[in-house]
């Protein structure tokens, strides 16, 4: 038997497990735990996030879920919202669902007593802890962001023991001590790994904290104890055996497991302690044997360009503006020997700048057949919805000439050489170098950046809601930076899943989510777990959940 199908098995013994979901942003955790097997496993009964755009995302998934658990044939109005024949995703027909989304999707700023409140009164409702629950999120990371930090130290009077950001993990901790959940998945930045106050470590009280939390909230009780366990090899790390660790053992090197994106990640996995039994072995994230590139999961979207700022913008003004950068790159090449190979690379785009149809994309782009497939299997069955006529958020952010310039530079750079030119050193043509004292310092060697076709991209964050300089098309002949929705594939989000909000705010939550799909393989070993814990799953089955799930085919 397949572990796919002794999984399911299990599944169709007991109820769908509760999952709250703090701190969710646009929903990527929450996005995979749910689509689990068709979202028959897991349940999310509440989720808060604080900001309201996102909010308005997250919202909007639920919805969708909820009908989509009532069958495929009641999706008819979210599809007409996305597809543009409606200016909302609810009829008179699914309001109740709608306000039912409204009840699981909470705009809650966690932390402050109103926040807090709202957030108990919730559970106190909804959650029913007599049965198997899980807790996942990720508290905000600005704080612990080795770039957060840096911004922070230039700032007057900065105190990082006065940064409330640095213990908002307590907010999610106070729910575990409280609700004590059956596990719980917190997610963080990497830098969360070096960042200290006081000159201690944070991580290390993060640990120990979320291994006792009766003892880190000064609780008198014999609530439950957890083992902190990584999803990638055998470290644990628990309240009573708190041997030295390696901190890197709880690092997910996404492009590792099948993500497109070399997205490095702290993920904890927390299991409640059972003095009757050990913890139970489980599987652990299955490495890919081949990387998933750029190209794979953005290559087949529609082709757009670049908007002109600063100027009118029109498609024979933009092909102006790119063909005067195109003449100034090639005299430059000529003139620069190091570089003159890059001529021939340079001259096979000529053609589409100058006949260049491309249109600038929009929040819908109309559909053609062919567009956006991947692999024809499991990549495509994840991204795509044949109930879409059009792609959702893909539209292209405007740019400087100069910036055009350093794009077109770039991503021909990226063509000829296969990597993206790094530093004042590769940037070398004149005009290229961005108007900055501290340009050739080297802090600044990544300040233009191709995210190259044939490679998993880099991180995707939020700052390509500032500009899109790091996240660079690997396509010269688009010139541009990467779109939302490339973005969002990047980062796994089916191509069903609407961002609300400006374009800039769809930028920010994209580059805040966990890549659900992901989410979808780290919960196999939650479900894996949980089934162990339960013991009429067990009793019922005669056997050990895992020695169900470890049969082979």
């Amino acid at each position: 038997m397949s572990h796919d199908i002794a999984t399911e098995g299990l599944m169709n013994l007991a109820e769908p497990i509760q999952i709250v979901d703090l701190f969710a942003g646009p929903g990527g955790l929450g996005e995979g735990f749910s689509s689990f097997l068709g979202g028959r496993r897991f349940k999310i009964i509440a989720s808060a996030e604080m900001d309201p755009v996102a909010h308005q995302t997250l919202k909007l998934r639920a919805f969708f879920r909820i009908l989509k658990q009532k069958g495929e044939g009641f999706l008819a109005d979210y599809y007409n919202y996305c597809n543009g024949l409606t200016p909302q995703p609810w009829t008179d027909a699914t309001m109740t669902e709608w306000e039912m989304a409204d009840l699981e999707a909470r705009c809650i700023t966690l932390g402050t007593k109103s926040g807090d409140d709202t957030l108990d009164e919730i559970l106190d409702k909804q959650l029913d802890q007599t049965k198997p629950w899980v807790l996942i999120g990720g508290p905000p990371c600005q704080a612990y962001s080795v770039v957060g930090r840096s911004r922070n130290m230039g700032k007057a009077n900065y105190t990082p023991e006065e940064d409330h950001r640095h213990f908002l993990y307590r907010d999610y901790l106070r729910i575990i001590q409280e609700r004590q959940p059956t596990i719980f998945v917190m997610e963080n930045v990497k830098g969360i790994l070096s960042a200290k106050i006081n000159g201690e470590s944070i991580f290390s009280k993060i640990l120990e904290d979320l291994a006792d939390p009766d003892r880190a909230l000064g609780v008198a009780g014999a609530g439950k104890k957890y083992r902190i366990c990584s999803l990638v090899s055998d470290q644990v790390f628990d309240a009573e055996n708190s041997f030295d660790i390696d901190p890197r053992e709880y690092i997910i090197r996404s492009e590792q497991y099948g993500i497109p994106q070399a997205r490095h990640r702290v993920i904890l996995l927390g299991v409640a302690i059972d003095a009757a039994r050990p913890i139970p072995s489980y599987e652990k994230l299955p490495r890919v044997s081949e990387l998933v590139s750029t190209k794979t999961v953005i290559g087949h979207l529609p082709k757009i360009r670049s908007r002109l700022t600063k100027q009118v913008d029109s498609d024979s003004q933009w092909m102006k503006v790119v063909m005067v950068q195109f003449e100034l790159i090639a005299a430059g090449l000529a003139c620069t020997p190091e570089l003159s190979d890059m001529l021939k690379t340079l001259k096979k785009f000529q053609r589409y700048f100058s006949s260049s149809k491309l249109s600038v994309g929009s929040l819908r782009v109309e559909r053609s057949d062919g567009d956006g497939f991947i692999d024809g299997g499991a990549l495509d069955d994840w991204f795509l919805d044949r109930n879409l006529t059009c792609w959702l958020n893909h539209d292209a952010r405007g740019h400087m000439a100069s910036d055009l310039m350093r794009y077109l530079y770039a991503s021909i750079f990226a063509a000829h050489k296969g990597y993206s030119p790094k530093g004042h050193r590769e940037f070398n043509l004149p005009g290229l170098a961005p108007a900055h004292k501290n340009w050739e310092s080297g802090k600044f060697s990544d300040r233009f950046r191709v995210q190259c076709s044939n490679n998993p991209s880099r991180t995707i964050t939020s700052h390509i809601s500032k500009d899109g300089h790091y996240f660079i098309h690997y396509d010269p002949a688009q010139c541009r930076s990467l779109s939302v929705r490339e973005a969002a594939r990047l980062q796994t989000f089916p191509d069903n899943y609407f961002f609300e909000g400006n374009r800039s705010q769809q930028y920010h939550q994209v580059g805040n989510a966990v890549p659900p799909l992901l989410a979808s393989k780290i919960d196999s070993i939650v479900s894996q777990l949980v089934a162990a814990a339960v013991d009429d799953v067990s009793s019922t089955l005669n056997i050990s959940p895992l020695e169900e799930l470890e049969v082979e085919a």
